[in-house]
Parts: structure tokens; sequence; C-alpha cells
């Protein structure tokens, strides 16, 4: 490994793709380092410091000596430019057409070759021990949570008799984040993802039947391969389904949610349950007491307790029925990113026309990031049935949705006007798309639409971007101590590559070591009440949710964090400044103010011929860190002298704040940063609040 990254998450995201898909190496590409240099394309995530060629180059263990492409036209290296044109990598000297892609940074003929017998992922024990454990429940005991996973149905429906409040988990895409986001512990988990009746997919008369343990990747697959074979007119659909899977969240989320998780946790924002629900999905049901299908519609989006599941039952399978020639189906989401990202509001709609006409005979619309859950507009769509598909029908249809679509002024996620928006948008969209497949089926009774209409059917089409990296070899009489232009292995690289590399968190616990957990501020803007406080003589206002309070010290850092949640903070809440005006009426300022004069500033402008003043006023940024912190503070037995052990890209910054908390000189605070690990600046200003919370319980 020549490069190291200060961004975690692109080795993960590389590694899991690789890890989770390994099948998709072996046997649907023929080549990996195209597979990966694909993926790296589409998904356009890689942190700059990582760059390229390591990555590539560790692949090419995998790779054939030359591009199996080679020669078909498809391989990058034999594309052509047209007559008359010049291209890129025409002017590149290298690489040139036969020569393997290589950046030097490895040598392939000292790899040992590919053995098509091996499987790179999962040692031969592993899947021995598996295999063995196919038939037999698995029960693991943790300390607060007990983890069973069946092997058939009928023992699945007894445990969901016996505990009827524990949650079927397959991916753990939904239930691992009630968990640590807010604390949810369950007594019980079923897994129910070893159950073959829950990964079952057949063919019904009106329609295709899906288990409900089925991987949101496996689904898109089995669309994939099923779509082509059926008639157009009966997979509008599937179809749609397939446009909102390309989309919904990433490939690691995909590869391990499933379809019955994503349809019962019924999040706001998920796109998947507005399509079925617009396309008359069924739902098979079962519990110990029989079987029974219910509708997978707005009154089961909205949890209506007459729709909904009974604590004893369990999700089987899915029925996604056949459209009909004169039904449309369309889903839209608008969201801040087209991958990766929840929907800030989504769509779907239906309807069905009388036979050879475009008289509403059914009509569905659902919208999802409206409320707590997928809404839909019932008043709207009884009021259209039997209306002509026109402009007249459209106006109608826009004011009726806003009557009955509400979103109260201060809804959860704010962009209420923006939303409002929306919900006309999507349909507007809609109307357009099915005048356009009315045009296609009637050529004659339909006009075209107008062209200032047309881009609004334009799908997005996300062109990744390609480029050439060029590189100066080293002259071979270069001396060998002399490193300019060769790419020098990363001093940890190999550490880091082999899991060898000691982090923060990686540090063995010293003698009588104790774990701290902070309790941090639910309110935005408040003054501490609680009496323990104000006996300590805090007079302590917090400023912001998630504002430190004080810590818990325990043996453990999981009895620490459990410890948090007994302590209870009264607050007395204070106004809250919400805008730039607001700020300048209260003075209230982040810093003091910082100028850059030279001269009498005043005197200037009561002399020049003309003054341009004005506002300007842009939309709240929101900013991620990925980026966790820990710190290891270990006092030593003399001159309050401390070793501090902190992933920080500011060490000064840390030893001041610490020596200042503790009132010592910072000569006696010692810091130590081996390796900062995920960074991108997120470390220069957060490690010492926590270095130096850490360093007073240490203390005490």
């Amino acid at each position: 490994m020549n490069g190291s990254t200060n961004h975690q998450s692109d080795d993960r995201k590389i590694g899991s793709r690789f890890a989770i898909n390994e099948q998709d190496v072996i046997e649907r590409w023929a080549d990996p380092e195209e597979l990966l240099l694909n993926y790296l394309r589409k998904r356009r995530n890689l942190c700059r410091c990582t760059g390229y060629r390591p990555i590539v180059d560790s692949f090419s263990a995998f790779s054939p000596e030359c591009c199996p492409l080679a020669g078909s036209g498809k391989c990058c290296l034999d594309q052509e430019g047209k007559k008359g044109e010049e291209r890129e990598e025409d002017l590149a000297t290298e690489p040139k057409r036969g020569d393997r892609m290589c950046s030097g940074l490895c040598q392939p003929e000292e790899f040992e070759p590919h053995d098509p017998t091996q499987d790179y992922i999962f040692p031969p024990e592993l899947m021995r021990m598996s295999e063995e454990n196919k038939e037999r429940t698995l029960v693991f005991y943790g300390k607060r949570t007990t983890w069973i996973s069946p092997v058939t149905l009928q023992e699945l429906l007894g445990l969901k008799t016996k505990y009827p409040n524990a949650p079927l988990v397959v991916g753990n895409t939904s239930i691992g984040l009630d968990k640590k986001r807010l604390g949810i512990c369950y007594p019980v988990v079923l897994y129910p993802a070893r159950i073959p009746d829950l990964h079952l997919v057949s063919m019904a008369d009106n329609g295709i039947v899906i288990g409900a343990a089925t991987h949101l990747a496996q689904l898109r697959d089995i669309l994939l391969n099923v779509v082509p074979e059926l008639p157009a007119e009966k997979t509008k659909i599937h179809r749609t389904l397939l446009k909102q899977l390309r989309t919904l969240a990433g490939e690691q989320i995909r590869n391990l949610a499933s379809l019955g998780g994503h349809i019962v946790s019924r999040g706001s924002t998920w796109d998947l349950n507005p399509v079925l629900a617009a396309g008359k999905a069924i739902l098979n049901l079962a519990s110990t007491d029989g079987t029974r299908q219910v509708p997978l519609n707005g009154e089961f989006l909205a949890r209506l307790p007459e729709a909904d599941l009974s604590p004893k039952e369990v999700l089987v399978s899915v029925l996604i029925p056949f459209s009909e020639e004169d039904e449309f189906v369309s889903a839209f989401r608008q969201a801040e990113r087209r991958k990766n990202a929840l929907s800030v509001t989504n769509s779907a709609m239906q309807v069905r026309f009388q036979a050879g006409t475009d008289v509403i005979e059914d009509l569905t619309i659902l919208y999802g990031g409206i409320g707590c859950t997928t809404v839909s507009a019932p008043n709207t769509s009884q009021k259209l049935r039997g209306r002509n598909w026109n402009e007249q029908m459209l106006d109608e249809a826009c004011r009726l949705i806003l009557e009955e679509i509400q979103l109260s002024p201060s809804a959860l996620g704010g962009k209420v006007e923006y939303r409002r928006t929306l919900l006309v948008s999507f349909f507007f969209r809609f109307y357009l798309e099915v005048l356009q497949g009315l045009k296609c089926m009637y050529p004659s009774e339909y006009p075209g639409l107008p062209k200032e209409n047309l881009s609004a059917l334009d799908e997005f089409h996300d062109h990744p971007p390609q480029g050439v990296q060029e590189y100066q070899d080293v002259d071979p009489r270069q001396p060998p101590r002399d490193p300019v232009g060769r790419p020098v292995v990363h001093e940890s690289g190999i550490k880091h590559a082999t899991g060898e590399a000691v982090y923060t968190d990686d540090i063995g616990p010293v003698d009588r070591q104790l774990y701290m957990a902070v309790v941090t501020s639910t309110r935005a803007h408040a003054k501490i009440l609680s009496p323990y406080f104000l006996m300590l003589g805090y007079a302590m206002q917090v400023l912001y949710v998630g504002h430190i309070i004080c810590g818990v010290v325990a043996e453990t850092y999981e009895l620490a964090k459990e410890a948090t949640k007994k302590v209870k903070i009264e607050y007395e809440d204070l106004e809250v400044i919400l805008t730039i005006e607001d700020s300048i009426r209260h003075n209230s300022y982040f810093l003091e103010e910082k100028k850059i004069e030279q001269g009498n500033v005043e005197e200037a402008f009561q002399t020049v011929d003309r003054i341009i003043e004005g506002e300007n006023h842009i939309g709240g940024q929101k900013h991620f860190y990925l980026e966790t912190n820990c710190t290891v503070a270990i006092p030593r037995k003399e001159d309050n002298e401390m070793d501090i052990h902190v992933a920080t890209q500011d060490a000064s910054s840390v030893q001041q704040l610490v020596a200042t908390t503790l009132g010592v000189q910072s000569s006696r605070i010692r810091c130590h940063t081996t390796r900062v690990g995920g960074a991108f600046g997120g470390k220069c200003t957060k490690p010492p609040f926590f270095a130096s919370a850490a360093a007073v319980a240490a203390h005490k």
C-alpha cells in the first residue's frame, strides 16, 4: 500500500463493495480491475488523500496480465478517436495500445497467480462452520439483549407469539440506528434471514411474489432478469421500482436491507413504499393463528390500527401486481444528492383510464417526506375520477392537492415552501408523462407535447468524468537514495493494509483505567436549573443541542454510557436567536469583530464619489462530520504531569487547553499523536475539549 488516507470512509466503501459482492468479480466481470475502475468512476467519492494509483495497483493481483476486453472494441485502450478529432488519451504518451495499465507502484509479475478454487473473502473453515449450522437454531446471549436466529417459518411464528414486541432484523439498517441514536434496547431480537420461506420468489398469474427477507440488491437483480421477459404493459410497476432502486441509499445498504424491513419500518422518506402502494401491492402475513392478506395502501403506511400488522404477525412475502395496458405508474424523488441521501420529498402516482379513453377510472397519489409517515390524497383522487386527462383537470388537481396535503410552517425538516412546491411539481411531471404515454399508445388522437414541456420528461443522466493521470518514470540511472519522483511507500502503509496500525482507540487498557461518557444538552439555548449543578456553583448555560454538560466515569464505556441516561437535567429555556438580524439586535456575536484597516476609514467614506452598499442572504449550510474522537489521559506520579494520547491535527492546542484546564504549565502536558485516522480538518478544533474533559476526570 503506497498511499494512505485520512478519510476512513473511502477504504470502507471500496472494501465493502468487493467483500459483499465478490461474486460480481468472479462471475459477472472478466476483469476485477475494470470493475474497480468502473465503481470508482461512478461513485466519485474517493478522498483526494488516497488517489487511484495505490488502490488500482493493489487489485492487480486479481487481474489477468492484460485486459480481457482487449481487441473487442470495448477496452478503453482500444478506443480510437474519430476522424478529425483528437482525444485526450491520444495526446498522452502513456499508456499505449497493448500496454498494461500499471502505475509502477508494484510488480504484477511477483504476484501469485489467481486460483479460482480459493475464496479470498471467506476462509473455508468459516464456510464449513456456516454449513454445519445451517439447520440449527442459533441463540446469542448479551448483557441486555438475546439474539435468536430460527431456521423455519413455524419456529419464527412461535417465537413471535412468545415475544410479540421483539423486532425482526435482517440487515439491521433501521433497528441499529434506533439503538445507537435513540438508545432503544430490545430484550429479544429475532433474525429470520436464514429461513428459506422468506426468500422464495415465484411468478403468479397476477404478479411477482417476492420473499420478505430478500435484500434490496437481490430484488433489483430479480427484476432486471424478469422484466425483459414480460410484456412492457405488464411491468410498469416493476420498472418504476427499478428506477427508485438505482438511487435508494448506497450499495452497502441495498446489499443488506430487506424488502420486508423497508415496508414494515415505514419511514416517511422510504422510496419504495409509495411505489408499492400506488401499484396495489399485497402483503402476505402469517402467525400461529393462520395467514391473511392485507393491501399495502395509504392506510397501512399511515399505521392505522385496522390496516396494520398485529404484534404476532410476520410479513412472509409481497405480491407486486402486473400493470394493465391503460395504466400508468410513475415515481419521483428530490434529495440533496443523487445517491446516499434521504429524499426531501418523494412521490408515487398511478392512474388507470377507461379502456381506449383518457377518462380517469382510478387514481392514486402518495407523498413521502411530508409528515411522520407516507401520506395519500384520497379526496383528491376521488374528486378527479371520471374527469378527462387535460389542463383543466391539472389545474383542479394542483388546487386539491395543496388543500388536502397540509404542511405545518414549523414542520420537522423545514423547507416548507419548497416541499409544497414539490407536491404540485411532481404531479405536473406525472401529468406530462401520462400525456406522452397516451400519445405513444394512440398517436392520432393525442397531440404532441409543447417543446417547452419536453425537457421536464428528461431523466437526469450521470456521466462520470474521465481523466488521464500522467507521471514521469524515474530515470534508471537515478541513485536509489534519491526519492524525487519515486512512489515512496507510506511509512505506515503496510500497517494500515494489514490492520496492525494502532490508533488511539486500540491502546490497551492501563492499570485502574476508567472510561468516560458525556451528558449533553437536549435544548438549543437554556439555563441549567438542576440543584446539583447549582450546589457546585455552576451558572451554566447551554448554547446548542449536544453541548457537553458533564461526564460520567465508570469501569466500562458501556456502563458509563448507560449511566448518562440516569442524569436528569432541568432547564430554563432562554430566547432563541435564529437570524443574523436578531443576533445584531441582541449584540450576540460568535467571535470578536475582526477588521483590516489602513488610514482613517470613516473620513475616506466622507470623501469618496460613490458608495455601494447592500445585503446578500444565503441559505443555511449543512456540514456532516463522520470523524469520531478518542482520548486517553494518563496521570504521571509527580509534578502534576500527564500524558495525553489523542488523535488530533493540532497537538499544541490540545496541550494548551488541557494545561489551562488543570492549572499547570504547558510543559507538564505531553501530547502523543501516532496517527490521526479520519480527520479532513475535523480534528483541529474538537479534540482539545474532549482531551480536557478526560484530563479532568483522570486528575480527580
